[in-house]
């Protein structure tokens, strides 16, 4: 009985550190981004969906387009149709509404709303189609070689897909290329409309030195979020994907933060780990909102959100006409037994979870 006890004890506390064994979603990863070391690594280049993980490249394409002057934050977004009819998490505009396009940032840090992520991709290119093969794109040319986006919010959608691994890369990335626009991952509030909406990551201000990024959540995916941690030097980016409930994902992130934070070095080399492309086309012209706007009007939130995939035209990265760079990233390197991760493009995975 004596030796049962303390076994038992053990059982439970590594049941609790690690959720996979009776959750095939489930997986993770901690990268150590002074040294590009993976602390951490369990099922990090197996398909998953990225549900409103997705957001964070509509951002990183929204940043791309602030620095290089072809919109500006007090740019008009208009709230198409399409936008308008997205299922919630929303902010429930009207169609042929306008908000800024800060407004629209913060919209999608906070509430992650799905109408806003719309409505900025259609501003950006064109049509949400266009704009995923961007994304695409550009997740190809940070390094993302796993993932493919079909829409700029996560919403469900077989084709659209990720691993742990490219998340921890794409959290990276926008926190290095934009330092200037990254503090909006790490609002706790958002006043709009005689609203005020509270930010989904409930890490901020629970863990020390979390400052950002996403939560995500579909039934297909789980419960999902990237989180950046800096403190005393150190640095790391971590992903949980396919939590059985928010809280337990939470609470895991935060076992992984203080596991492997403390073995993450406080020293930076040198090198750059993710490069940031040079931006080719800079436009001085930057339109600014007009000073009456449509006041938006609110939908009830309490609709359930249906989870039937909206049917887009099939897409490439390849059909898209972009300009790319030279960059030479360079992948996280392996270490403390983990395995290099697979960087085989994901081709078919429908039906897997």
């Amino acid at each position: 009985m004596h030796i049962l006890v303390p076994a038992v004890a053990f059982l439970v506390a590594a049941l609790a550190t690690f959720p996979a064994f009776a959750n095939e979603r489930y997986a993770a990863y901690v990268w150590d981004t002074n040294t590009g070391e993976v602390l951490f690594a369990r099922n990090d280049a197996e398909p998953r969906f990225p549900a409103s993980l997705t957001k964070i490249m509509t951002l990183y394409m929204v940043f791309e387009a602030l620095e290089a002057g072809r919109i500006g934050l007090a740019s008009p977004v208009p709230v198409s149709e399409n936008a308008a009819a997205e299922v919630p998490s929303k902010l429930g505009m009207r169609a042929g509404s306008l908000i800024t396009v800060e407004n629209a940032i913060r919209s999608l840090v906070t509430r992650s709303a799905n109408d806003m992520a719309t409505a900025l991709g259609e501003m950006l290119g064109g049509t949400e189609e266009n704009f995923a093969r961007l994304m695409t794109a550009k997740a190809k040319q940070l390094g993302m070689d796993s993932t493919i986006f079909h829409n700029a919010h996560g919403l469900p959608d077989e084709r659209q897909l990720t691993t742990a691994r490219d998340m921890a890369v794409l959290g990276y990335a926008i926190r290095e290329h934009f330092p200037d626009r990254y503090h909006y991952f790490q609002t706790r509030e958002f006043n709009f409309a005689g609203q005020t909406i509270g930010n989904h990551n409930r890490l901020l201000g629970r863990v020390e030195g979390v400052d950002g990024i996403k939560t995500g959540f579909t039934r297909a995916s789980g419960f999902n979020l990237v989180t950046s941690v800096r403190l005393n030097g150190r640095s790391i980016v971590a992903v949980v994907m396919g939590g059985q409930t928010g809280a337990s994902r939470d609470d895991h992130m935060a076992a992984l933060i203080r596991d492997h934070l403390p073995r993450a070095s406080a020293v930076k080399p040198a090198d750059i780990i993710v490069q940031r492309p040079a931006f080719l086309r800079r436009v001085a012209k930057v339109h600014v909102m007009p000073e009456v706007m449509e006041v938006p009007r609110f939908r009830e939130q309490f609709e359930a959100p249906s989870l039937a995939s909206k049917p887009v035209p099939a897409t490439t990265a390849s059909t898209v006409d972009v300009t790319t760079t030279d960059t030479g990233y360079a992948l996280p390197r392996a270490g403390r037994g983990t395995s290099l991760p697979s960087e085989q493009i994901v081709r078919d995975a429908l039906g897997r979870h």
